[in-house]
């Protein structure tokens, strides 16, 4: 796939090659006293080595490491971090380059937030879930044990570059991961989006760069509506109340096989669009429509009642929530988000039912 060469710049969203050049531009300008690349084991061994080619920095460069996995997305993880970038004389004026996936740019943004009150940061997402989610938007944060981002800040990189060359490196099940959030900007805003990303078939890997920028400036512009999450930003949560919990158990539990975040939240988009047409009148044929497209999409998970149990428990720590009520957002069509909707456990019951029925 090339990289693209966008003239495009989403707030703070750099794409492609200008994007580098604009990159190169923004550290060239601002004197930083030392560079550190924050990279997991993978994005050390596949992603550094082109990155540096196209890094040009004045100062010192140091590269930090971190073990790869959402179970490294702990606060001990930062502590360790923190006292490297200690060690390594870092100071106010440094900069945080993080280089990966959703792990690495949502935990290296809250290092970075944190360290001596804030130093300034760039994100480079390496996979298509931190391309259109985790690395934009600005919320930054690690787990609870295996609680979903319970610790973090809403604080922007200065820079997010978007190079869909570094996807090359991806398995299929990572780039199926990522396209559950775009499926999801559709969704929430936009049926044409929507209908695009379910006929991939017609498109080639070129097209695939419009699709990535078009879900991009979907988050973009509803961020910038509501930065710190009162209002209309709490719909790019549509299908993870229920996504972040499944996600959340099976990570708890040694026996079950580790769900990928996007296929933990197309599980979740499901459950949701049909509790959307019982408690919203969401049409009864788009609902069909939807199941189909993501169950075609993403492999079926077999739930037992005591799993349902443990899932619909864990979903009272969801960051939605107010006065002890799971808040939900809801579609009464595509393209129209309904937020804060509370759902009785028994309707939460019926929509596991319904997703165990699909063929």
């Amino acid at each position: 796939m090339k990289v693209s060469e966008r003239n495009a710049n989403n707030g703070n969203v750099i794409y492609g090659e200008l994007g580098y050049e604009q990159m190169n531009e923004f550290i060239s300008t601002h004197s930083f006293s030392k560079i550190f690349i924050l990279v997991d084991s993978n994005t050390h061994k596949f992603c550094l080595p082109s990155f540096l080619n196209h890094l040009k920095a004045p100062g010192e460069i140091e590269v930090i490491e971190m073990d790869a996995g959402e179970n490294h997305k702990t606060i001990d993880t930062c502590s360790s971090i923190w006292k490297v970038l200690s060690e390594l004389r870092g100071d106010r004026k440094s900069l945080m380059i993080n280089l990966g996936g959703g792990v690495v740019t949502d935990l290296g943004g809250f290092v970075a937030a944190t360290f001596k009150r804030g130093i300034a940061w760039i994100n480079v997402p390496t996979t298509l879930l931190a391309m259109v989610d985790a690395a934009v938007g600005g919320k930054n944060g690690v787990n609870l044990e295996n609680l979903k981002n319970q610790i973090g800040v809403i604080e922007p990189a200065k820079l997010v570059l978007i190079s869909t060359a570094f996807l090359e490196t991806l398995p299929a099940s990572e780039m199926r991961s990522g396209l559950a959030e775009m499926l999801k900007h559709g969704l929430i805003q936009n049926e044409n989006y929507w209908k695009k990303l379910t006929n991939l078939d017609q498109f080639t890997l070129d097209d695939l760069d419009d699709l990535i920028q078009e879900s991009i400036e979907i988050k973009e512009n509803i961020v910038l509506q509501d930065p710190t999450e009162k209002n209309i930003r709490k719909s790019l949560n549509y299908g993870h109340t229920l996504g972040h919990a499944i996600e959340s158990y099976f990570l708890e539990h040694p026996a079950k096989e580790k769900l990928l975040h996007g296929e933990a939240v197309a599980i979740g988009m499901i459950m949701a669009t049909f509790i959307s047409e019982k408690l919203c009148d969401f049409p009864s044929a788009k609902l069909e429509e939807i199941s189909m497209a993501l169950i075609s999409t993403y492999n079926k998970v077999n739930f037992d009642l005591e799993d349902r149990k443990e899932i619909i428990s864990l979903m009272k720590f969801d960051k939605k929530n107010e006065g002890g009520n799971v808040n939900f957002v809801l579609l009464e069509d595509i393209g129209k988000p309904v937020i804060n909707k509370t759902v009785e456990n028994e309707l939460l019951h019926q929509a596991f039912e319904y997703y165990s029925d699909l063929q």
